[in-house]
């Protein structure tokens, strides 16, 4: 079992890690504790952590991320236990995977986000990275996303095996570490309705976009209009560096699917800068 769940937290627009409201308090189960399910009875649980548990948390995120296949944290060990010691768990839930009472793992989870998913090196394949997942999977069965680094293979194995699903891959400008990394999700009791609501999301961007390239296409056209020296044609040279530059952030799609898209783009929105001022021209 991997040691470790996700890349540094994204700050992007999405991931929450991302974009999402803020947290509210996390809902707890009614049992303080549940034994792990593969476990050997006596030996291991699993409770919420407190506030006196932080200090333990943090030498387990220390220990495994120093042992998986992922790149080195970019702050020193003291601020991460600073910063681990900061969590405020009115906002979030963290739960210990406990072993004859010592902490070995945890999760640390947000209403849509699993942040971290940590286990000792020591105690890898014990079932304990499996108990915190299938937990996280009871509070949250509306489903919920993570963050892994694209180098960090065994923790993708771990989470495809658990039925995750990898949806998104960034070349880690978004993280600290500037890695690679993967957004895998966890669709929920009805994926359907969870993957329509991730498509909600991204259309209301989508719509953002349009509007602002809306309005950048009339700005260049009052500006070619206003200019004895622009050439009002559109400039087939630019669109196709436009398409070349698109397709290269959806290699899936392909030059001429973008080609496509771009084209209808920008005839759209020549059409509606020519209804609002008149003229012709291009992008």
């Amino acid at each position: 079992m991997p040691s470790s769940s996700a890349s540094s937290t994204p700050s992007r627009a999405t991931t929450s890690s991302t974009s999402r409201p803020t947290p509210t308090t996390s809902r707890l189960p009614s049992r303080p504790s549940e034994r792990l399910t593969d476990a050997v009875p006596g030996q291991q649980a699993l409770r919420p952590a407190t506030s006196a548990d932080l200090p333990s948390v943090a030498e387990i995120y220390l220990a495994a991320r120093d042992a998986a296949p992922m790149p080195p944290t970019v702050h020193p060990p003291d601020e991460v236990r600073a910063w681990v010691n900061t969590w405020d768990l009115t906002r979030c839930t963290v739960w210990l995977a406990l072993e004859d009472g010592a902490p070995i793992g945890f999760a640390q989870v947000t209403p849509t986000w699993l942040d971290g998913l940590y286990v000792l090196p020591s105690a890898q394949g014990s079932g304990a990275g499996s108990a915190l997942l299938d937990q996280v999977k009871r509070e949250r069965p509306d489903g919920f996303g993570l963050w892994v680094f694209e180098m960090n293979a065994p923790a993708r194995e771990f989470y495809r095996a658990h039925g995750l699903v990898e949806l998104e891959r960034t070349d880690g400008s978004a993280n600290e570490e500037r890695e690679p990394d993967v957004k895998m999700v966890w669709p929920g009791s009805d994926p359907l309705a969870f993957y329509r609501s991730m498509i909600d999301e991204v259309d209301e961007l989508l719509g953002d976009l349009l509007a602002r390239r809306t309005a950048l296409t009339r700005a260049v056209q009052r500006h070619k209009h206003a200019s004895a020296h622009a050439n009002p044609d559109r400039d087939a040279h630019r669109e196709a560096d436009v398409v070349r530059r698109v397709a290269a952030l959806v290699p899936e799609l392909g030059e001429e699917r973008v080609a496509r898209i771009v084209g209808a783009i920008i005839t759209e929105s020549l059409d509606a800068a020519r209804t609002s001022d008149g003229g012709a021209g291009g992008p």
